[in-house]
């Protein structure tokens, strides 16, 4: 398998049919008001930059990153397509967004994700890569259904 990630996307079906998806999933593994996933009109602003990974016609994955400040990034929307997932698809993802925050000036990523066990292989997957718990995050309010986690660019930052 090869793992091309590439800017957009949204326009295609594959890709909305995949985001659909990665809501619903999410919705359904959270407490009614704590789902934070983006829909498509959400992704589709300015300070959102979308990417799409494909083995050549097959789509892979996806993820985004959000300008919270100059300095500052959100991981949003990323979710791996079910016959894709242990392959390494999350991980490039992950990375490539990571470069991109630091390619932007910014210098902390961060993310907020479930507690349910629906969640659990991707705080897995952000911990193995330098994650580390903080506290919420622009308008986050801390609750039992949602976690926190940050890193610096070039390492921990929390």
């Amino acid at each position: 398998m090869t793992i091309a990630i590439i800017e957009g996307g949204l326009d295609d079906a594959r890709v909305q049919a995949l985001l659909t998806t990665h809501l619903a999933k999410a919705r359904e593994a959270t407490a009614e008001g704590f789902a934070f996933a983006l829909d498509l009109s959400g992704l589709r602003v300015p300070a959102i930059r979308f990417f799409s990974a494909w083995d050549g016609e097959t789509l892979l994955g996806v993820g985004a990153l959000k300008r919270l400040a100059p300095d500052h990034g959100e991981l949003k929307s990323m979710h791996t397509a079910e016959p894709a997932r242990r392959r390494g698809v999350g991980a490039a993802m992950l990375a490539h967004v990571m470069q991109q925050a630091r390619i932007a000036g910014m210098t902390r990523l961060s993310l907020e994700t479930g507690t349910s066990a629906y969640f659990q292989a991707a705080v897995a997957l952000y911990l193995r890569h330098g994650f580390t718990p903080c506290e919420p995050f622009g308008d986050y309010v801390a609750s039992g259904e949602n976690r926190f986690l940050s890193i610096h660019t070039n390492g921990p930052v929390c």
